[in-house]
């Protein structure tokens, strides 16, 4: 049976206009012609949004796009009209609940009869209206090819569909994977999502002539094979999706080596070069975002920083077109959690606690989100620095908002010269309207007169840093906090991460916890009347 979406009430979109697609090319362009390749993930691929903006920030642009699952969502945000910043908006303020849709519950009462545990009206009703998906648009738009990859399931072959041709029937099917949501009858035509024959169609964008292949890849993609349905489910859609990417990538390595021979089937003037934008470790899975342990605003931040640190060595060759190039760190039990420290600031001072006051009389604050990553609880405890990976945004309305970090710094109980102190160390770069700017904030756990070990832990003396990194001029300086309401919010979003089993993960909390004391402990023993 067919799915009129598209007929609802409320669904209808503006008739169509023309639309020029952010990231395209000037209408003169010439020369390099490249492809952005977007592929799936699920609802993790909020992390393309980040990609994107730091793109649109180096000044690439693109003369075709494909997406493919997950990948699908961002192309058609983008060719709805949507800049990188609006879409990194629509995915921080989107209800990730709105993905999941039921179906009545009689059917979940002949389980073995259904077709999906779920279907796509919060998609359809929610999520793309939200996500500002408008077909009419997709269809309109101009000045980039766009490609929407669906599974023909009734020929088991992979189609990529023209964005002039892209309707709501097939927008669902490209994400509807199999289990979840049910496929989509369209015309005597079964469709769904292709990411079991691919999950990024590379050889589209060699068909379109491109000579660089810009791939952004969030699929897991590390040696570690987990135990569980649910993990072993994720391994099949890895195996498949970068099984598929591998055979793509052989034969784009043939079509090179005929290009170099003088022969250019599909026009390109030289070797096809490939850039590939990942994580260094593997995106937390879906659940995850419908637990509140990670949110997008995180994922945001981690494809804006991947992207800059990429863009940083990059060379005009790019990589290699190889399996290797989209594998990921494989990942030891750590622990991970979130944390929003914010406080009177001002850009008229140089010392944290003037910044404070003056903040404070002109009503400034600033505000640092904050997602810190243990990768290695073992290591983590063995390191006398006790280094974490940081990833985060910054809220300060007299430069802006929603301001994603592109590198950072943490250290938890690093050792001071003075005996009895250690800092706790929150940095991070960031970029707005041009300008690089390194925020960096010190906790001083210490033990004065009185009972400031609460203080102590969530109090940042915090300097705004002109430049990339801690050595430029002092232009602010402020006091950040970390108020009861943050605090509880912290705790509920700490996880053990990269743990087989629920042992596990208990246990690396448990080690975690049992550090974190113990440095406390190693400070203010007097107070329990355990020290001098």
């Amino acid at each position: 049976m067919d799915h009129p979406w598209s007929l609802r009430p409320g669904l209808t979109v503006v008739s169509p206009e023309s639309l020029r697609v952010h990231l395209s090319p000037p209408s003169d362009s010439s020369g390099t012609r490249r492809s952005l390749v977007l592929a799936g993930g699920g609802i993790r691929v909020a992390y393309q949004a980040g990609v994107l903006k730091a793109l649109e920030e180096e000044g690439l642009h693109f003369h075709h796009g494909d997406g493919t699952s997950g990948g699908t969502i961002n192309l058609a945000m983008l060719f709805s009209g949507l800049s990188p910043d609006e879409m990194c908006d629509r995915w921080r303020s989107l209800k990730v609940g709105d993905f999941v849709s039921f179906v009545p519950f009689h059917k979940y009462l002949n389980a073995a009869d259904m077709m999906a545990m779920g279907d796509a009206d919060g998609i359809v009703e929610k999520v793309f209206p939200h996500l500002g998906i408008d077909v009419a648009k997709i269809n309109a738009a101009t000045g980039m090819d766009g490609t929407f990859n669906v599974c023909n399931f009734s020929r088991k072959t992979n189609e990529a569909i023209n964005h002039t041709s892209i309707d709501l029937d097939l927008l669902v099917a490209g994400i509807s994977l199999p289990i979840f949501m049910p496929p989509v009858e369209k015309n005597g035509t079964t469709y769904t999502d292709s990411v079991w024959i691919k999950d990024a169609n590379c050889m589209e964008a060699v068909r379109r002539g491109a000579d660089e292949i810009w791939l952004v890849w969030c699929i897991g993609n590390t040696p570690d094979y987990l135990a569980g349905p649910f993990q072993q489910y994720v391994h099949m859609i890895e195996m498949s999706a970068a099984g598929g990417l591998s055979e793509e990538f052989d034969r784009i390595s043939d079509i090179n080596r005929r290009i170099e021979a003088g022969d250019s089937p599909y026009g390109q003037q030289r070797p096809i070069a490939l850039h590939v934008i990942k994580p260094d470790y593997p995106l937390p899975l879906d659940p995850d975002l419908y637990m509140g342990r990670i949110d997008s605003s995180t994922l945001i931040a981690m494809g804006y920083a991947d992207t800059k640190s990429y863009l940083r060595s990059k060379t005009d060759s790019g990589v290699g077109f190889l399996p290797e190039v989209t594998q990921m760190n494989s990942s030891t039990p750590g622990i991970s959690f979130r944390e929003t420290m914010a406080g009177y600031f001002s850009l008229d001072e140089t010392e944290p606690e003037a910044g404070a006051a003056t903040g404070k009389t002109n009503d400034t604050e600033l505000a640092l989100h904050a997602t810190i990553n243990i990768r290695d609880i073992d290591g983590f405890i063995s390191d006398p620095e006790h280094l974490g990976d940081i990833n985060g945004s910054i809220d300060f309305p007299p430069l802006g908002t929603d301001m994603p970090a592109s590198h950072g710094n943490f250290n938890l109980f690093s050792p001071a010269d003075e005996p009895k102190t250690k800092y706790m160390i929150y940095e991070l770069g960031f970029e707005h309207g041009g300008q690089h700017y390194y925020i960096a904030g010190r906790k001083t756990v210490r033990d004065d007169p009185g009972f400031d070990m609460l203080s102590d832990t969530t109090t940042l003396h915090t300097v705004l840093h002109r430049g990339h990194d801690g050595s430029g001029e002092v232009i602010g300086a402020g006091v950040l906090t970390l108020g009861l309401k943050e605090l509880t919010k912290l705790v509920s979003t700490m996880k053990a991460t990269n743990t087989s089993s629920t042992g596990e993960a208990a246990k690396t909390i448990l080690k975690f916890g049992k550090f974190f004391v113990g440095e406390l402990w190693d400070t203010y023993a007097h107070l329990a009347g355990g020290g001098d």
